[in-house]
């Protein structure tokens, strides 16, 4: 031992050490959104007004054929990674092999992160594949092509909020977009024939230890603040419910989000119509990409339109039966509900105009 280094100073460096592992992945319990005035909100909203027109440009790209293993899956794979990687996220792909009924087949999730060097992470998702139909074109615009739309864009239009924040020495979590593939069961759906792409990657997320060589036995899931995962959306009048006690606090932020659009003029359309996001408790869950992380202890707020959409699973789940209208509300309340969780120490939350 080093000449003055004594065992009580060796005592307060492994307590500093042990005492910083364990805060940063408890800190995801205290952490609170900004808190945006009415005046910031509007104009929060007035700059990052949805274009429609820019909107259809992201989603275009995927309202295609594209089951697990084809070469369509491929082009929207590639398409998802070359907008986020020009956007300046970090890119990873976690690729494997599966047995389903139909063979093996070949899937890869794709792994976005604004700033991979923080510790803690916001996760948005969504699945970017079709269900296989041989017997049909079945596209899949609100399964899952308008939420893999919806996340582009949102990354796309807080650009540069994120981009500051991104640089703040301190920041403690950050911005992470999973794109899971292979959701749709093949045949029949089952513990084994649904949810490959999320299976595999909480799994593999559990055996990867974080940060290496920690003492705390936490990994990449501690990581995780909270999966939030949308799904089937695109349709109008759409309701979510809130599934889990242990993230109502978070889901209700999205509710007062949306009365607050609604009740100041923000809310395109009639503000007065149906209520998007519901007060009460769901009675039950819905399985879905959540699922494998939920059995690991993650929280999950989960925001899937329930009842389906009518066109779900059939060939008219197609852009037709798209209300842009309804995406660009909800568009805009995932936009605030991510800039106040992601920007709290900064009251101005800035926008960059998609054209």
């Amino acid at each position: 031992m080093p000449s003055g280094f004594t065992y009580g100073k060796l005592c307060v460096v492994v307590f500093l050490v042990l005492e910083t592992q364990a805060k940063w992945s408890d800190d995801k319990h205290s952490h609170r959104p900004l808190h945006m005035t009415t005046d910031e909100l509007r104009q929060f909203v007035y700059t990052s007004e949805v274009n429609r027109t820019s909107f259809e440009s992201l989603l275009d790209p995927i309202l295609i054929r594209r089951a697990p293993g084809s070469e369509n899956n491929k082009v929207v794979r590639e398409y998802i990674k070359n907008h986020m990687s020009n956007l300046g996220w970090s890119i990873e792909t976690d690729a494997f092999t599966d047995n389903t009924p139909n063979g093996q087949v070949n899937f890869e999730n794709i792994i976005t992160t604004l700033n991979p060097e923080t510790p803690r992470r916001l996760v948005l998702a969504c699945h970017y594949d079709s269900k296989y139909f041989p017997e049909n074109n079945f596209i899949g615009a609100t399964d899952s092509a308008v939420p893999c739309a919806m996340m582009l864009y949102l990354a796309s239009v807080l650009k540069k909020s994120l981009n500051e924040n991104k640089q703040r020495a301190r920041q403690n979590v950050t911005l992470q977009f999973v794109f899971f593939d292979g959701e749709e069961a093949f045949k029949d759906w089952s513990d084994v024939d649904s949810l490959y792409g999320s299976r595999h990657l909480a799994a593999l997320w559990e055996k990867t230890p974080y940060p290496t060589g920690n003492v705390e036995n936490t990994n990449y899931l501690h990581r995780m603040d909270k999966l939030v995962l949308l799904d089937l959306v695109g349709t109008s009048n759409p309701s979510f419910s809130n599934f889990f006690k242990s993230t109502a606090h978070w889901y209700n932020d999205l509710v007062q989000i949306e009365v607050t659009l609604r009740n100041n003029r923000m809310w395109a359309g009639n503000p007065r119509g149906n209520t998007h996001f519901q007060t009460g408790p769901a009675h039950e869950g819905i399985e879905d990409d959540h699922l494998p992380f939920m059995q690991r202890n993650v929280d999950i707020v989960h925001l899937i339109v329930s009842p389906f959409p009518k066109v779900w699973h059939t060939p008219k789940d197609n852009k037709e039966a798209l209300d842009f209208t309804t995406i660009a509300n909800l568009n805009k309340v995932l936009q605030v509900f991510v800039a106040t969780l992601t920007c709290p120490r900064s009251r101005n939350i800035n926008t960059t105009p998609f054209n």
